[in-house]
């Protein structure tokens, strides 16, 4: 048997470093001090290492010990998360849920798509956070996310979830004060609102296209840039210029006629839609079905013609 196939012996390990006092962890475990000592020193003669040094008034971790503790603590929390799942399989989901969205989608679609799971699941909590930066919000860690834009962070796992429709509108008042618009080149000279962030392209460039022809990329100079393509939306009703806006969002003013298509032929590249998470981590029962939920919500939710 080698020093690390008995659970119990680590787990008596990491309290006694945990405590440093093999009295107390004792009484603890509910377990005699003699028993305590014995599995402590069984671990040590596996590893073939001493791992606590003892003095009147304290034990304290050898070099190895310091090392073997890391390692433990990572066996016994994959085991308390297996049996985690396991348990989960057997009673039903439950537990909490960290979750976090791009600003906009959250508020709307990722919203209704939670709303839908915690109702097929009512022993799961969640708590939901906004940010465009994904990465960051795993490393504080939150269990999964939706997010818009391109992923190029390794240290995270990214379910496709479809795509997001993209295209070129305005009020009716800025449409009607300019020239006709016959090709892209015409809207150069436009006063342009663009969406800032990496994920989501050069916010100084606006590349269409369109069936049956060449992409082009208009170079702009934005009059306004921001995060959020709800405040774009909420500019554009204002009146202040042009700008690509998602499907979802616009589709309720194409119809009022708050917003106008511009160029209706032509479509900016639509964004990428991903479910991530930790790649570090065994997954509980709950953010496995949440990831495999929420990427079938959101391919059906976003799916709309061209």
């Amino acid at each position: 048997m080698t020093p690390l196939d008995d659970l119990l012996l680590l787990r008596a390990f990491v309290c006694i470093a945990d405590c440093g006092n093999i009295s107390a962890v004792a009484r603890s475990m509910k377990l005699p001090q003699p028993t305590l000592s014995r599995r402590l020193k069984l671990l040590e003669d596996h590893c073939g290492v001493v791992l606590v040094r003892r003095d009147t008034h304290r034990m304290h971790l050898t070099e190895a010990g310091e090392r073997l503790l890391e390692d433990a603590r990572a066996m016994l929390s994959l085991a308390d998360e297996a049996q985690q799942r396991l348990h989960e399989d057997q009673t039903g989901l439950k537990g909490h849920l960290r979750l976090f969205a791009t600003i906009d989608g959250g508020q709307f679609t990722i919203s209704r798509l939670i709303a839908r799971f915690l109702k097929a699941n009512p022993g799961v909590t969640a708590e939901l956070a906004y940010s465009n930066r994904p990465a960051r919000m795993i490393e504080d860690g939150c269990d999964a996310g939706v997010v818009v834009g391109e992923i190029t962070d390794d240290s995270v796992i990214a379910k496709p979830a479809g795509k997001v429709v993209r295209y070129l509108v305005a009020s009716p008042g800025v449409v009607a004060e300019r020239p006709a618009v016959k090709k892209p080149a015409d809207l150069e000279a436009w006063p342009w609102i663009t969406l800032s962030g990496a994920q989501f392209g050069n916010s100084r460039e606006v590349v269409l296209t369109a069936p049956k022809k060449d992409s082009e990329t208009i170079k702009v100079s934005p009059v306004m840039m921001s995060e959020g393509v709800t405040s774009i939306r909420e500019v554009l009703r204002a009146g202040l210029g042009i700008a690509v806006l998602p499907d979802w969002l616009v589709r309720e003013d194409l119809v009022s006629g708050k917003l106008r298509r511009v160029l209706p032929l032509w479509n900016a590249p639509p964004l990428p839609i991903h479910v991530i998470y930790n790649s570090q981590r065994v997954q509980p029962a709950r953010v496995r079905a949440f990831v495999a939920f929420a990427a079938t919500y959101m391919t059906t939710e976003m799916h709309t013609a061209d």
